[in-house]
This record gives C-alpha cells, structure tokens and sequence, in this order.
C-alpha cells in the first residue's frame, strides 16, 4: 500500500507503516518489511537499500548497563551540609527520602541508642537542641496568581496570610485523602516559600506541577524545588531564643517575632530567613541560610547550644518529641486517611474550592465508623507498645471481625515516664478513657492501653507560643 501511493523510499515507507516501532524497535521487522517493500517496487532488496538503524547496532547486555547499580552505587544519596560533622560527632546515620539523616548523638557512657536519645530529649525540654532539617522539601511560589494557586492546592485559606506570616496547611488527593502536610509562609504579597515532609517532597512538586498545566495553565505564577538551595536548622527549647540572638545582626523577642511569623534576616553578616515554627512543642525557630553556609553555621550552633547545657539532636530524639506532642507524620497521613480521621476536617475550608474537596464530602469517608487519631497511653507505664499492632476491645479475640484499629507510631517518653503511641481507633474521639487492648501477635506483646487524646505534652500549646 506504501508503494502504491508513492511511499516507495525506504525512509517514506518507514514512517507511512510506522515500520521499526515495534518491541524489537525494527532490528527483525525491517528486514521481512524491505523484502516485501522490494517485491512490491520490482527493484530487488540492495536496490530497495535500508533504513538507518538506531544505536546500540550490536546487542548490549543490561548486565552491563547496570554493572554499577550495587551497595550505595543503587540508589543517589542526598547528603547534608552538616554530614561530616555528624558524622565526627559519631552519629549513625538513618535514611530518609534518599537523604542521610542522624539518627542521635552518642556520648561517652551512653551504653545504648536509648541513652543517647532520652538525653537528646531532655535538652530540648529543658535547654535548647539543635536539628539539621534542611531535609523537608521547600518550594518557592511566586506571582501574582500564586495566592489563588495555594488557595486551590491547599485545603485550607492561604491568600489572607499577611506578609511575614506562616501557616499550617493540609494537601489532599483528588480522591479526597490527606497528601501531604507542611507550613505556608509569605515573604511578600507575590512570593511565598511552603515546606513538604521529606518523604514527599517529589511527589507534591509532580502534583503541583499537574494542577498547574491541568487546570491553571493562564495563571500567572511559577514555582520551583529549592530544597537544596536553603540549610535550615530547628533551634528547639526555652533557651532557643537566647541561642538564636547570638547570631542575628538583629536580635528579636516574642513580640517583635510571634508564634508562626517569618522573614529575612542577617545571620553573622549572612542574608538568611528565620521561622518561628516548632516540630517539638517548645518555643522553637527554624533558621535558613545559603547551603554554602549551611556547614559553618551547623558548628556554630551546635557550639553555642552545649556553653548553654544542650546540643544536637538526632531523628530519633525528633519523633519522640513529635509524638509528645501529638504531630503527625507520614506513618500516621499513610494514603488511606482523610481530614477527618486526623481531627482536621475544619482545616476544609467551606468558603472556596479546592483539590480534592468533593471528593472529601463522599459518603463513608466521615462518621463514627472511621478510625479516627487517637493517643495511647499504656495502664503500666513500664509496658513496651509496637507500632503497626492492632486494637481490640480488652477481652475480645484477636481476630479480623473484632479488630478496632491499628497503632502508627511508639515512643518512650522521658517527659512523661512512660511509653506513649499515636494510633487510629473505630469511633476513636468519642472513647477517650477507655481501655482497650494493644496486640502484637508477632512479638507476642499483649498491653492494655487508655485511650486518650492525641496530644499528650503541653496541650493548650503554651510553651510553643512563649
């Protein structure tokens, strides 16, 4: 048919068939398709001549495509300005999102991991701790659409945010299921800077990335991934403030810097920008700067933070003092909750759309039928919990028809003397001061737990707004 209306060049016969696109990608095909081709124009196949084949000509193992892709070779690892001072300070090193995180900081006498991180703890609580956070996806938002742009991706009202004002948002799915958590802070009226948790950091930028070019392709803002651009470090405790004005050009107090305020400032003669957010529930700052900068100012802090009594801490002290508090990461926003499974179901806004919205409001993704975040506190303070066990009413069988919930994360909390676990419990907000049974079948671990609620340390929030 090609050479019948005139596609008889090798070259025209090709793209007229679509000849080549096949699996074998035309190294078997193209030979039958010339035969035929040259039968068709009487011209004999070395007059009929062949099309240009694409490199590799001769086979290539995939062995050998992938001779490098073996121990760390398999996966790119994603290192921190401060990465060889924690190292040196003998820390062992967690991943997390491709990124190489510490997991604590050992100190002579410290016999176990435990040691290490209870003392961690305590410093936050009671000095200040110092944690490299520049991990936490970081996206610049700029134009004169972007407030309209964070209104539709976000769950909650980002365009009344004041300049030099952060906010916690909330990130769903078209099918109405959390995405993603993080903070919102504006800079200027057309600029503003939102984290993503470390983990998700990728896909959040696929997503904004789609919902631009899907629905808000004449909008006028743009937006990139900065991550590694910025070092930011989480200065935590009562002496936060005190450590924090060691280094600013321009010291600052509650009043002049309140709870969830943000702007640029001149760390040590360097152009930074400084958060008044907290991950630990204690007065707390993040502190940003040019990742060139990042490893200096790391010694400087850690430095100034131990003259103060307290130091650095790792990922292990940070998820004890997020579960103290009650804050969620993406053991508890897993893919399968909704807003109201967390409790935040006020953080839809009723006033404007946005993704994921209706499909929030379906039936069954509300109610008392849904597991819904809850803390557990076990009767004996002493009485180890596991995360991923399941919950079951205190003297039913452990079986499926019985099973009322599941446990995300555990901790021992030096704070309070006992081991705590965040978790999600059928009908879970209305049974506070029950007990009910936690179940690990594959330790063999039986405990019996009170519910309560999810916040257990500083619950009016006085001590992060100070």
């Amino acid at each position: 048919l090609a050479a019948q209306e005139g596609f008889s060049s090798v070259e025209h016969m090709k793209r007229y068939t679509t000849q080549g696109m096949a699996p074998d990608q035309g190294k078997s095909s193209n030979v039958a398709a010339l035969a035929v081709l040259a039968d068709a124009t009487g011209q004999g196949v070395a007059a009929t001549g062949t099309t240009t084949f694409r490199p590799p000509y001769s086979p290539v193992s995939i062995a050998a495509m992938g001779a490098g892709g073996r121990g760390m070779g398999f996966a790119p690892q994603r290192l921190l300005t401060s990465d060889s001072q924690t190292r040196a300070m003998g820390a062992p090193m967690v991943e997390a999102g491709l990124w190489y995180r510490p997991g604590y900081f050992p100190r002579a006498g410290e016999a176990t991991w435990r040691d290490a991180c209870d003392r961690e703890v305590g410093i936050v609580r009671n000095t200040v701790g110092v944690c490299d956070v520049s991990t936490l996806g970081k996206i610049d938002v700029q134009g004169p659409d972007a407030e309209r742009f964070l209104d539709f991706v976000y769950s909650n009202t980002m365009s009344s945010l004041k300049p030099g004002r952060t906010r916690y948002g909330l990130m769903l799915r078209e099918d109405g299921h959390v995405m993603d958590d993080g903070t919102c802070a504006r800079l200027a009226e057309d600029h503003f800077v939102i984290t993503t948790t470390t983990a998700a950091a990728g896909p959040v930028m696929r997503h904004l990335d789609f919902v631009q070019q899907a629905f808000c392709g004449d909008w006028a803002l743009r937006f990139a991934s900065v991550t590694e651009q910025w070092a930011q470090f989480a200065l935590a405790g009562p002496k936060s403030r005190d450590l924090l004005n060691t280094l600013l050009e321009t010291p600052v107090d509650a009043e002049s810097f309140p709870f969830m305020a943000c702007g640029p400032v001149r760390v040590l003669g360097v152009e930074g920008r400084l958060f008044r957010i907290s991950f630990s529930g204690e007065t707390g700052y993040e502190i940003a700067v040019p990742a060139r900068f990042g490893a200096a100012l790391f010694r400087r802090l850690v430095t100034d933070a131990e003259t103060m009594g307290g130091g650095a801490y790792g990922m292990e002290a940070l998820n004890v003092l997020r579960i103290e508090k009650g804050f969620i990461t993406h053991a508890e926003i897993h893919g399968r909750v909704t807003a109201f499974d967390i409790g935040m179901q006020a953080m839809i806004s009723t006033k404007k759309d946005c993704i994921g919205k209706a499909a929030s409001q379906r039936p069954g993704l509300t109610g008392p039928e849904r597991e819904q975040l809850v803390g557990l506190m076990p009767v004996d303070p002493r009485s180890e919990l596991s995360a991923g066990a399941h919950l079951y009413n205190r003297d039913e069988p452990a079986v499926r028809v019985n099973n009322q919930g599941y446990v995300t994360s555990v901790a021992y909390s030096p704070t309070l003397q006992s081991w705590l676990a965040l978790g999600f419990l059928k009908d879970g907000r209305a049974r506070h001061g029950q007990i009910v049974r936690l179940d690990d079948g594959l330790r063999g671990r039986k405990v019996a737990c009170k519910v309560v609620a999810p916040v257990f340390h500083d619950p009016k929030g006085e001590k992060l707004r100070g």
